[in-house]
């Protein structure tokens, strides 16, 4: 579920920027900080070598930071959203992943 995670942010991040900001684990890192950290949780976590009360703390973390991922990418999104419109009035369209249209 992690590494699903990790991968979902880090496919979004090569699409996106972001900044920082506060509150939560990986508030004070940058999206591209905040992905190397997020997979190092998935490799800890992967590498079987953790208690289960360790497991759990990691697991929490790399949550934490995930989340704090999603908030980067949909505030990237919200500032590429505002520069299109403030660029000529142009119509706002979703990102197609699949580059299809």
């Amino acid at each position: 579920m992690v590494r699903a995670m990790a991968d979902t942010i880090s496919a979004a991040g090569a699409v996106a920027a972001a900044g920082t900001g506060s509150g939560g684990a990986g508030a004070e890192l940058g999206f591209d900080h905040l992905l190397t950290r997020l997979r190092e949780v998935v490799g800890r976590l992967e590498s079987g070598e953790l208690s289960l009360e360790q497991s759990l703390l990691v697991y929490e973390e790399g949550v934490q930071l995930a989340r704090r991922g999603q908030q980067l990418l949909a505030s990237a999104e919200k500032r590429v959203e505002i520069l299109v419109s403030a660029s000529g009035g142009l119509e706002v369209v979703p990102f197609d992943e699949s580059g299809a249209g």
